[in-house]
């Protein structure tokens, strides 16, 4: 196809989708004269993707904290309406054990209709909104009611796409961000790869749209930070469990906890390199 209609084909599909938060952002990327369309890529970029596998059923069917630190080092993968695609690769989680976590939404196996995917299949996706403003995104796991929330990404693919669509999402206008900023928060990466209220309750193993393939030089556990959770409040001891994991040394992630680190260091746990 010549680049003209090629370039009217991607602007048209942009236009006819209406469920896309930052329409107007993308439509800025296709038409930049002279853009490069390769992807900015890191070592941990799989280029053999159309051949790669999908992570399927029986991963994400893990109780919730063995899900948590399985994610790290895997890879989420969200296709745009024009058809490129987003990866980053996960970094940091945080675990909730369903009814009896005092900081989860579910606790007291309680369901409502904003928490319906916390109580769905493992691998389906719960993304709820905070402060009027914001998206969080998790995936349920084994257990009532039990999900990990996805808190940073470092980013493989589509870097100009995703600092487009952050850009976007912003009300005031902001430096260029750098590409530890793009994905290193929960909210942040819902930004960067234009993930809001329309991506809750689907399936990570059917979706079109947004997947999981499997990442390379996965961790081990000494290069696993166990430590608690950001921004629960006041819920007695479920406030000091380590159910937060993050890639020790990964500079992705969203809060260092130094302490831990200088702990692990001293029983000799070094980060591989």
């Amino acid at each position: 196809m010549p680049r003209k209609r090629k370039l009217l084909a991607q602007l048209s599909a942009l236009e006819s989708n209406t469920s896309f938060p930052q329409i107007d952002a993308l439509e800025k990327l296709n038409s930049i004269p002279g853009a490069d369309p390769s992807p900015k890529s890191s070592k941990y970029f799989m280029t053999e993707k159309k051949n790669s596998p999908q992570l399927q059923a029986d991963f994400f069917n893990q109780p919730c904290v063995n899900l948590a630190k399985s994610f790290l080092g895997q890879i989420l993968v969200r296709k745009l309406p024009d058809g490129r695609e987003l990866w980053g690769r996960i970094v940091e989680t945080e675990a909730y054990l369903g009814g009896e976590d005092e900081a989860s939404h579910s606790k007291g196996g309680k369901q409502t209709q904003r928490n319906t995917a916390m109580f769905m299949k493992p691998g389906t996706l719960y993304v709820y909104q905070i402060y009027g403003i914001y998206f969080c995104m998790n995936v349920s796991s084994q257990g009532e009611g039990a999900a990990v929330l996805l808190r940073s990404l470092e980013p493989l693919q589509g870097l100009d796409a995703m600092r487009e669509l952050r850009r976007a999402s912003r009300k005031a206008p902001t430096k260029l961000l750098k590409d530890w900023q793009l994905c290193n928060g929960p909210s942040k990466l819902c930004q960067a790869f234009g993930i809001d209220r329309a991506f809750d309750q689907r399936d990570l193993t059917q979706d079109a749209a947004i997947w999981m393939v499997p990442g390379q030089d996965l961790p081990g556990e000494q290069d696993v930070v166990a430590t608690t959770r950001i921004g629960i409040g006041n819920r007695g001891e479920w406030a000091q469990k380590p159910l937060r994991f993050y890639l020790r040394g990964n500079k992705f992630v969203s809060v260092v906890d130094k302490k831990m680190e200088r702990e692990m260091a001293a029983r000799g746990h070094s980060p591989c390199s």
